[in-house]
């Protein structure tokens, strides 16, 4: 079958979408389905920043081919990507099914108009973040809530199917009142990472790090509650002069306000900033060598670092949102905290810091009876079943 995935980014840049979608598309090719996957150029958005020339516009792959198009955006609040040629190229290509990613994004109104023209059927995996846990001010939310009362419905209305990861996700997509195509829960798959380097304390060794420390992986975004981390690890790094906060992830916005917020609260020197690491052997070894790995987000769809973290055997510290609580056992997997609760999470980092016998019974757990759940073969059995039903309708 012939598939065309649509996403804004793809990799080398960095994500947890930018991932799924080459997951999705290279397991695809393996089972004898031609992939054309139309993405942009782009290596992020806030601020955004293009591929340097030494990555290919147009790129063979095992699968199929990738065609890194060019894109435009309105500035500041405004932002939003708008593809040059997508439509042509689909025309061109024909492909029998398109997979569109990401609600909201030009890429699936483009998907929409395609199927209008030509009836060729398109898939959406929403990846859905509600209107408050979205990156911007309140320009960015008003134009937002426009798209969700007026532009949505006509469009998820036209795609033959929409994906969503977890329970509540399909719960807030149909609190829109939409009127929704069918909708599958397909969760994601894990990627594992790289064997980090058999030595423990790799990772500590080779940043100098003093001592034990508390490890973040994400965009350092405003929706991922690093201010209220801060906050909540004050009273930890006072209590245990070792202590360590280590912040690993590209600069969202966020990191000149994280870095002032530090000093005012006394954490230089016990607050580390590493930026990406593309070393994921590395980044192995950062989740094995922690104490544990905290995201206090205000919202996640679905949350992958936490199965990173989990497949080291490292427990998690986590808000109580989105998809998190579908795969996160409060008490078994992990420790679940209400989003934006300092006291909360204060206590949750001091308790497992304070006790290694816990942090190992949740992180074995995790280990052995979450992580195996969640693999990239069992999301490609859906989607070859789904493809291959909306086809032949």
């Amino acid at each position: 079958m012939k598939v065309a995935q649509l996403s804004t980014r793809y990799p080398p840049g960095p994500g947890g979408v930018e991932r799924h979608v080459a997951e999705v598309a290279g397991r695809l090719g393996a089972r004898g389905h031609s992939v054309d996957v139309y993405t942009s150029e782009l290596y992020r958005e806030f601020p955004m920043q293009r591929l340097g020339a030494e990555v290919p516009r147009e790129e063979h792959t095992s699968f199929g081919q990738v065609h890194r198009l060019p894109v435009w955006s309105l500035p500041g609040e405004l932002h939003y990507p708008f593809f040059r040629g997508l439509a042509g190229a689909l025309a061109r290509d024909k492909p029998e099914v398109v997979h569109a990613h990401t609600y909201g994004t030009n890429q699936v109104a483009v998907a929409r108009r395609h199927r209008d023209r030509t009836g060729t059927p398109f898939v959406l995996t929403a990846h859905f973040h509600p209107i408050w846990s979205i990156h911007g001010g309140w320009l960015r939310h008003r134009i937002r809530g426009f798209y969700d009362r007026r532009l949505a419905g006509p469009v998820l209305r036209a795609a033959s199917r929409v994906l969503v990861q977890t329970h509540e996700e399909e719960r807030l997509l149909r609190e829109l009142g939409l009127g929704l195509p069918p909708v599958e829960i397909v969760p994601p798959g894990y990627s594992p990472l790289p064997d980090p380097p058999e030595a423990a304390g790799t990772f500590p060794d080779r940043l100098g790090l003093p001592g034990p420390y508390v490890l973040f992986v994400g965009r350092l975004a405003s929706n991922k509650g690093l201010v209220e981390l801060l906050a909540a690890f004050a009273p930890l790094a006072r209590d245990d002069a070792t202590a360590q906060l280590v912040l690993v992830g590209e600069d969202g916005g966020m990191r000149a306000t994280l870095e002032d917020r530090a000093k005012g609260l006394g954490l230089e020197g016990r607050v580390r900033f590493l930026g990406h690491l593309a070393d994921e052997a590395l980044l192995a070894a950062a989740y094995r060598d922690a104490r544990f790995t905290v995201l206090p987000s205000e919202y996640e769809a679905f949350g992958l670092v936490l199965l990173e973290s989990l497949a080291q055997g490292t427990p998690v510290v986590a808000s109580r949102v989105g998809g998190i609580p579908e795969f996160i056992e409060d008490e078994r997997t992990g420790l679940l905290v209400p989003p934006g609760d300092v006291p909360a999470l204060s206590a949750a980092l001091a308790r497992l810091w304070g006790d290694p016998a816990l942090a190992r019974r949740l992180g074995r757990h995790g280990r052995t009876e979450v992580v195996p759940r969640y693999t990239w073969d069992r999301l490609v059995d859906r989607l070859d079943g789904i493809y291959r039903e909306v086809v032949a309708r």
